[in-house]
C-alpha cells in the first residue's frame, strides 16, 4: 500500500475510537476467551479439594 493510503486507513480507525470517549479497547484485534486454567484441571482441583473435605468430615465424625 502507498504510505498515504495506509495513513488514511489508520486515521479512519482512530476516528471510530474518538466517539467512544474512554471506552476504547486496548487492542483492535478481537479477544479470545482464554482461561488461565483448563476446564479439566479445574474439575480435578475441585474434585480433590471437595473429596479431601468430605474425608476430613467423615474422619472427624468417627473420632468424636
Amino acid at each position: 500500500m502507498a504510505p498515504k493510503q495506509r495513513m488514511r486507513i489508520a486515521n479512519e480507525k482512530a476516528m471510530k475510537n474518538v466517539v467512544l470517549r474512554g471506552n476504547v479497547p486496548k487492542s483492535q484485534k478481537p479477544e479470545k476467551d482464554n482461561y488461565p486454567v483448563g476446564p479439566w484441571l479445574l474439575a480435578l482441583f475441585i474434585f480433590v479439594v471437595c473429596g479431601s473435605a468430605i474425608f476430613q468430615i467423615i474422619q472427624s465424625i468417627r473420632m468424636a
